[in-house]
């Protein structure tokens, strides 16, 4: 049994963590709610967009007049993970790298494969595995704004314009809730036409029809896509990284949440611990007093 020095040791430094993880998970918390709020205002806007994006772009019959619709032969692919700058968020970070290299080794099997990360620990990962990446921008989450996060998505699709890559695709966390993280692999580029955004189903189960969905342009579908396109590709992957950085609060919370109560039952063996040690060191004080008692009788 250890000695009761170095309990108490122990106890003080266990009590010191309880109360740092318990802040940490009101920190997050209260970041939670404003990332999740974000989240929450943005993916209808998005998802909407993107719908109306989608039947422009398969509106367009030559890739002339929606150059991010050009479909190539797939031999040069980017992929982007977004993770987050800090860490003691659970698997958040870790998992994302792992999705990567799954990814790397599976579907781009073979093919000319760059890698971008934004955050620092992807960064980290990548480089404890030997996985080379092209650019960093951990910059952006020191100010999560749409104006930032246009920079990197202008600067994503004019190498995609340019014929530097043929697909792009994102690696993140898609917000659930607080305690689930949804790991996402999404082409971002070239546009695709979404089975389930280009029709709506009407009761399928019961034979009922499908009823499309059918916009009328104006101007003509060209130019909207001049202007519309570029506006909505900015605006999806601004809203994928809100998503990321909402997921990283949840886990941090989670993994704090659970990191405090680890440390309460820690506290709650160790005072146990420690009270057996006090007691059985009383209990030695008291049959040495008693054993000296004795032999002054004697």
């Amino acid at each position: 049994m250890a000695g009761i020095k170095e309990i108490r040791t122990r106890i003080a430094s266990v009590t010191n963590t309880q109360k740092i993880t318990s802040a940490m998970k009101m920190v997050s918390a209260a970041k939670l709610r404003k990332a999740q709020q974000a989240v929450t205002r943005m993916r209808p806007y998005s998802e909407k967009l993107q719908e109306i994006l989608q039947n422009v772009s398969s509106g367009i019959e030559s890739n002339d007049g929606n150059p991010y619709a050009a479909v190539r032969n797939g031999e040069k692919i980017l992929i982007v993970a977004v993770a987050s700058n800090g860490g003691l968020c659970g698997g958040f970070n870790s998992n994302i790298g792992k999705a990567t290299i799954a990814l790397v080794n599976g579907d781009c099997a073979g093919k000319a494969v760059t890698i971008y990360a934004i955050g620092k620990k992807l960064s980290e990962i990548f480089k404890a595995k030997q996985i080379k990446v092209t650019k960093k921008f951990d910059y952006v989450y020191d100010a999560l704004t749409y104006d930032n996060v246009a920079l990197i998505a202008g600067e994503i699709m004019n190498d995609f314009v340019a014929g530097t890559f043929d697909k792009i695709i994102v690696v993140y966390n898609s917000f659930k809730n607080a305690a689930t993280q949804i790991i996402t692999e999404k082409q971002f580029l070239p546009i695709v036409q979404d089975a389930s955004t280009s029709s709506l189903t009407a009761g399928s189960a019961t034979g009922k029809q499908n009823f499309s969905r059918d916009y009328i342009s104006e101007p003509s579908k060209e130019a909207i896509a001049i202007d519309l396109i570029p506006r909505s590709l900015k605006t999806q992957f601004y809203s994928m990284l809100l998503d990321s950085y909402a997921s990283e609060h949840g886990a941090r919370m989670t993994a704090m949440h659970k990191a405090t109560d680890n440390a309460g039952e820690m506290l709650r063996s160790l005072r146990i611990e420690y009270n057996k040690a006090r007691q059985a060191l009383i209990t030695n004080e008291i049959l040495e007093i008693v054993s000296g008692a004795n032999a002054l009788k004697g």
